[in-house]
């Protein structure tokens, strides 16, 4: 391109020296045209081979030609110029564009450090068995999904998530691949294989994302199909008819059809609109958003009724001890370290949580004839004291006698304590909301969606604690996966005009229901696989509060389509208008065809811009 520019000037200068002959500058412009042309004319030969006739290269590659036979040499350089300097800019738009997606393909790491008779070795991490050990260190990327054996640590899982504060990290706990290790060593349980983990999986979803078109992006392609031959066919009208009519000569018709052909090449909505989409797939997957396609992302900022599942997506998914009621005398420290003493050997989720609560090691050596009953309750001797805990009809069963007790909240699961028979108390437990449960739900209503709902497979009385607390609109409980797909079509009969139905859940028994929703979003980090694959969007976080991020980055990135569209051929209607006129020159028209297409992909690159607004 550097060349031809440079042969266009010293052309245009001996053409304007009266020393010189034209015969020199006319060879010197020739040069330069086929300098700037040879690559496009090769290229338009090529697709003509192959069947492709009406591309951009051979609509450049017509107007190039016929600027020569009506003597416009300097126009016809420009025409090619102006067409590869177009190209470049928006190779590098769409490059940078690129970028975020990029980004992910580093999330995966390709080594393990594989644990042996306490020795740590460096391997292939596709090498790697599920239920082997891995030690990541300090600085390094977690190779596979697993669950932290020995270590105290911090993960940046910003990679996965979007989450730019580091997350603690220790035994029990699980890890995902791609999340970078940054403070202590974990030994890390492989739980799943290398091509099975979450970066292989979220890798793979977005290598095909782009394979799934929006309907905007169809209508351009289709568009274009016939638009480009539609176009030539009418330039050939634009040279033949004014002239046979009487209106212009010959050769101004013909230059006229030579700047209609330039004009209406429909790169702006090639280019700009799949490049939207794509944008917007990219800065979705930034923010912790994984959108399988295109299609998904537009049907997403359709949005209309959100319903959630319960458990796992709104709920943290384990139960928590926030609150105790113990009797006077009685400290809440010692009512958790009674329960602890009774629940320490067993494996049930409310045990398991009590134990969280009470924070210390139980010394199981001065404990004896431990009994559990499983769902009610358990006992255990401690120093010859006996320790009943569990239910209220467990504990009555055990002679205690147990006051009429009101719980700070429905959904509010109560676990009494007695000693020697005697009541000592009551613990509170519950599957609490999600930090950002609330917030999420606020936001979504600030955007305009019409209900949220929660489809529960908990009590109905849960359920509605839950919703109320919240801010949800509607909340159904004791839904078995059957009845979810029957509330779910009674929320889709609530639709309006294009309005869409989304559901968000985690678990197995949710797969149906994110089957049959307009979209599906699956919580990916706590999520079921089954979830996972169904769904059509991936929330990496688990925070319900990315599902309005998601939204709001879709309607942005339709916007921008929509406004590529509009902007694109209103402005080509307009100065094709002007070049059957004969009022535009070819390379202005060149020119105009190149600034609308790089007007279209600035405007797109918008959707990568920090802060989104409200739409």
């Amino acid at each position: 391109m550097g060349v031809s520019t440079a042969l266009l000037a010293v052309g245009l200068l001996l053409r304007v020296s009266r020393n010189i002959s034209p015969w020199i500058s006319f060879v010197v412009l020739l040069a330069a045209f086929f300098v700037a042309a040879a690559e496009i004319v090769i290229q338009a030969v090529g697709n003509i081979r192959r069947g492709e006739i009406f591309g951009e290269s051979f609509l450049m590659t017509v107007a190039g030609i016929g600027a020569i036979c009506i003597g416009e040499i300097p126009e016809g350089v420009m025409v090619f110029l102006l067409y590869r300097l177009g190209e470049y800019l928006q190779t590098r738009a769409v490059s940078s564009s690129r970028k975020s997606i990029s980004a992910l393909l580093d999330v995966r790491p390709d080594h393990a450090n594989l644990m042996e008779s306490g020795q740590s070795r460096e391997v292939e991490a596709r090498e790697v068995s599920v239920g082997q050990t891995i030690l990541v260190r300090p600085g390094e990327k977690v190779p596979l999904d697993g669950v932290v054996l020995e270590g105290l640590s911090q993960l940046d899982t910003a990679a996965l998530t979007g989450e730019s504060l580091p997350r603690d990290i220790g035994p029990g706990q699980q890890v995902m691949a791609g999340c970078i290790n940054l403070s202590g060593a974990l030994e890390i349980k492989v739980e799943k294989s290398f091509g099975e983990s979450t970066a292989s999986k979220i890798l793979e979803m977005v290598e095909h994302a782009s394979e799934k078109k929006a309907a905007s992006e169809k209508f351009i392609t289709r568009f274009a199909r016939v638009y480009t031959p539609v176009v030539c066919f009418a330039a050939v009208i634009v040279a033949v008819l004014p002239p046979l009519a009487g209106l212009m000569d010959w050769e101004q018709s013909i230059y006229s059809a030579l700047c209609f052909l330039v004009i209406s090449c429909p790169c702006a909505l090639v280019i700009s609109v799949p490049l939207s989409f794509f944008a917007g797939i990219g800065r979705a997957s930034r923010e912790g958003v994984l959108v399988k396609g295109g299609n998904h992302l537009e049907t997403l900022a359709e949005a209309q009724i959100v319903a959630f599942d319960k458990t796992g997506t709104l709920t943290e998914g384990r139960f928590s001890v926030f609150d105790s009621l113990p009797v006077k005398g009685i400290s809440r420290e010692k009512l958790l370290e009674l329960a602890a003493l009774a629940e320490c050997r067993s494996t049930h989720p409310i045990a398991q949580s009590i134990l969280a609560a009470y924070g210390k090691p139980v010394n199981g050596e001065k404990l004896s004839a431990y009994r559990e009953v499983s769902g009610y309750g358990a006992s255990v001797t401690a120093d010859g004291c006996n320790i009943v805990v569990g239910k209220r009809n467990y504990l009555t069963e055990e002679g205690v006698c147990i006051p009429e007790i009101s719980a700070p909240s429905s959904a509010a699961t109560t676990v009494y304590v007695a000693a020697d028979g005697v009541y000592q108390g009551v613990i509170f437990l519950r599957d609490a909301p999600k930090k950002d449960a609330k917030e999420a739900i606020s936001t979504l209503k600030a955007l305009g969606i019409q209900e949220t709902a929660m489809l529960s497979g908990d009590s109905k009385e849960v359920a509605s604690a839950i919703a109320r607390e919240i801010g949800l609109d509607h909340a159904a409980g004791e839904l078995l996966p059957h009845d979810k797909l029957k509330e779910l079509e009674r929320l889709r009969s609530r639709l309006s005009g294009g309005g869409k139905l989304l559901y968000a859940g985690d678990g197995i028994n949710d797969t149906p229901v994110l089957a049959a929703a307009d979209i599906g979003i699956a919580m990916g980090g706590l999520g079921a696989d089954a979830a996972i694959e169904t769904a059509d969007v991936i929330i990496m976080g688990d925070e319900p509060s990315k599902i309005a991020s998601g939204i709001r980055i879709a309607r942005r990135t339709q916007h921008i389509a929509s406004e590529n569209i509009v902007f694109a051929i209103g402005v080509k209607v307009l100065v094709m208008l002007l070049a059957v006129m004969g009022h535009i020159e070819l390379w202005a028209g060149v020119f105009a065809d190149v600034g609308v297409c790089m007007l279209c992909v600035l405007n797109t690159l918008r959707i990568n811009q920090k802060k989104i607004s409200r739409l």
